[in-house]
């Protein structure tokens, strides 16, 4: 990982997130609504529900509105019916971008995202053109420091699919998807705490941007992560710090 700190692009990929807490309750409650539409409102038994309210109570989300959001989308209590729509395209540099939305309008929000696209200088491709970058799993990091070999028994005995230091120091636990809050209750019990957390589009390869170029992804993906109908982006390109 020459070139670049493993840690330090996550903590900053933690610290955009954590700026726009005024939109999370608001993908949360699009993710549970389509969640609860698509699998049922027992989340026992509908692991994307389960994972929309684990994330949603750990953003202190008051149950009522969980409540509410999963009536929705069992058809309880009326509500706009979102669809889910996944765009891919190509950033500064090449790097592969991936943009989840859930939309009430697809023709509103392609023409939103081509945009943001084309004016921050990126391409939008065609379905599937970076899909297979990315593998879709559960991520914790714990931070340099932590004790590689007593990590990695906890973890495989907690259900976690693979265990990998970096150059930085720092150790990635891979889940899958599903499986993400098992492990990361089953770790915690063990005495592992996860620096950071989430169910993800992990890039299985990363593509390097420094100086002006990477100030440019950085304007393209917050472009992005503005958009009303965004859920998530992911990107290969690993950027240096500001």
């Amino acid at each position: 990982m020459a070139g670049h700190s493993k840690w330090a692009n996550i903590q900053h990929r933690k610290g955009r997130q954590d700026a726009k807490r005024g939109k999370v309750f608001t993908k949360l409650i699009k993710e549970i609504t389509v969640a609860a539409r698509m699998g049922g409102g027992d989340p026992n038994f509908n692991p994307r529900l389960r994972l929309a309210v684990d994330k949603a109570k750990a953003e202190n989300m008051p149950g009522d509105n969980i409540d509410r959001a999963i009536k929705r989308g069992t058809g309880e209590l009326e509500g706009v019916s979102y669809e889910e729509a996944r765009y891919e395209g190509y950033g500064i540099g090449g790097a592969a971008v991936m943009v989840d939305c859930l939309t009430d309008n697809k023709t509103r929000t392609v023409a939103d995202v081509r945009h943001a696209f084309s004016k921050y200088g990126g391409n939008m491709g065609t379905d599937g053109c970076v899909a297979f970058q990315f593998k879709h799993c559960g991520q914790l990091v714990f931070a340099p420091g932590t004790n590689e070999d007593a990590l990695m028994e906890a973890a495989l005995e907690a259900g976690a699919e693979d265990v990998a230091a970096n150059d930085d120091g720092s150790i990635e636990v891979i889940t899958a998807p599903y499986e993400f809050t098992t492990v990361k209750e089953n770790l915690e019990k063990a005495g592992f705490k996860a620096e950071f957390g989430e169910v993800t589009m992990k890039p299985l390869n990363e593509t390097e941007l420094a100086g002006e170029d990477a100030e440019r992804m950085r304007k393209l993906l917050d472009a992005l992560e503005s958009l009303d109908d965004v859920q998530e982006v992911y990107t290969s390109a690993v950027m240096d710090e500001e």
